[in-house]
């Protein structure tokens, strides 16, 4: 009797010493998450800023010195705050043009970033990315439409320049919301989100291709905006994308807790105290109004909202309160980078910035699944 009572001591005393080396795994393990988004979200910084420095200081219309350039920024931003309208040739350039530009870059590369992640969460599959539900082909298809037939809308009459990312937004918030009523009629699971909104961008794509046909002689600028450009971006286009970009980007990072429960599964969830059906829906209608914007100025730019959220979930787990805001600094870098080469590279001509994410995107994604391939099977 006394044995086995030190037996059973001794495997109480095991078991306690094992639990206790798991425990210290996992905060190890925490810490070196916790370490590495740190120096991820430094060095994103860092590069932002670099990247920023060479926007302003080198595009198509030529190249002004770096300390140059700064100084014709702050005073332009001073003068602007004051009301001074009397800015010279270099401040004029880099306040009217690269700096909305660069803004723009940096808000459309954070959204679709964090626009990926949440699809990514709410679908539970990291090899989804924003345009899923089919918003980009119906922003693409009534772009097309409006180009082809001509059409024009009554309260944009005296301001032509957006009527294409006006009927984009229409167009991709229509397409979401048949691929929301198709795959809830047909269940709500993530695979029939994902077959609905395949089935969806098809059909756009389809008639999209009918209108193109039809309007042979203007797609010189839809298919400019098609491809992704940052060309004819303005301070109000700036504006309209960054301040929705950052507000939805500081709400993914606010609901990470509830992107994390919901990661464990629905009912485990729903157990937990998580409204499931209200947040996914909140959720996929969230980040699909982001897209839209996105899309709706500077055209379809593929694989940022797929290869950064993926990348950042790589190297940091599941955790989303780090995954969020990685995916903002890492998306808003990897696109300024994307649209200076697009600006630079065959200056005085420009390329396509959805080219140059694909450029770099996949043989990033190629890498990434050769590397963790496996653990998408079944």
């Amino acid at each position: 009797m006394a044995e086995k009572g030190r037996l059973f001591t001794s495997l109480k005393k095991g078991y306690k010493g094992l639990k206790e080396d798991i425990g210290a795994q996992d905060e190890s393990e925490i810490a070196r998450k916790k370490k590495r988004f740190v120096l991820i979200v430094i060095f994103g910084l860092i590069m932002s800023v670099i990247a920023f420095l060479i926007s302003i200081s080198i595009s198509s219309g030529g190249v002004i010195p770096v300390s140059e350039a700064v100084s014709a920024l702050f005073s332009s931003i001073g003068k602007a705050f004051n009301g001074d309208k009397n800015l010279d040739m270099i401040e004029l350039y880099i306040y009217n043009a690269r700096l909305p530009r660069t803004i723009a870059a940096i808000a459309v590369g954070a959204g679709l970033a964090v626009a990926g992640c949440m699809y990514q969460a709410i679908i539970r599959n990291p090899l989804v990315d924003p345009y899923i539900t089919g918003v980009s082909s119906g922003a693409g298809c009534l772009a097309m439409a409006a180009t082809a037939l001509g059409f024009s809308i009554p309260f944009l009459a005296d301001n032509t320049l957006y009527i294409i990312p006006v009927v984009a937004i229409i167009g991709g918030i229509a397409a979401f919301f048949i691929t929301m009523t198709v795959a809830e009629g047909s269940g709500g699971s993530s695979i029939n989100y994902i077959l609905a909104g395949t089935i969806v961008g098809f059909a756009f794509s389809s008639v999209q291709t009918i209108f193109m046909s039809m309007g042979k002689d203007n797609l010189t600028d839809v298919m400019w905006w098609l491809y992704g450009s940052f060309a004819n971006i303005t301070w109000e286009n700036a504006w309209i994308i960054f301040i929705p970009a950052m507000g939805i980007a500081i709400v993914a990072m606010i609901w990470a807790r509830e992107f994390n429960l919901y990661s464990m599964g629905e009912d485990q969830a729903a157990q937990l105290g998580l409204n499931v059906k209200r947040f996914k829906r909140l959720t996929m209608i969230t980040a699909s109004i982001l897209t839209a914007l996105c899309v709706a100025f500077v055209g379809i730019i593929g694989f940022v909202g797929l290869v950064v959220p993926h990348a950042c979930r790589m190297a940091l787990g599941s955790d989303h309160r780090l995954i969020m805001p990685a995916s903002v600094v890492i998306g808003a870098m990897l696109m300024l980078f994307a649209d200076l080469v697009a600006r630079t590279v065959m200056s005085p001509a420009e390329l396509p910035v959805g080219a140059i994410t694909a450029i770099i995107g996949t043989p990033v994604f190629a890498y990434m699944l050769m590397k963790r391939g496996r653990n998408y099977d079944g």
